[in-house]
């Protein structure tokens, strides 16, 4: 049975992860491993050392702390869905490139923030 805070270190790694736009296979090669492993991170099967959370918080762009936000409110509450990830899912379902620059840019005119465009 997984550590709750090796669950919670691997949710906050596929948000990030997701947030960032990175697949699974991005974050592997960049580590020299295979998509398997950085799943098994993102379910909490295995546990991530503290030497691959920094190269990870260093690929991602967040603190190491990143990785531990929110963990004492999580033990205390019965775990939310985060909005964030499922537009990003949804945003990533679009299969129309126009469609999808559109909405972030919408989004970005919104919030105030440039989204990074990797891989464009």
């Amino acid at each position: 049975m997984s550590h709750p805070v090796d669950i919670h270190v691997g949710k906050k790694l596929k948000q990030i992860r997701t947030l960032r736009r990175l697949s699974q296979t991005d974050v592997a090669k960049k580590l020299n491993l295979s998509f398997q492993q950085i799943q098994k991170y993102e379910i909490g099967s295995n546990r991530v050392a503290a030497s691959r959370l920094f190269e990870l918080s260093q690929i991602l762009d967040v603190t190491p702390s990143y990785f531990f936000e929110g963990l004492h409110d999580e033990q205390s509450e019965t775990p939310k869905s985060d909005p964030s990830v499922e537009i990003v899912s949804a945003l990533a379902a679009i299969k129309d490139d126009a469609v999808k620059t559109r909405i972030v840019t919408f989004i970005e005119d919104v919030s105030g923030v440039t989204v990074s465009r990797q891989g464009q």
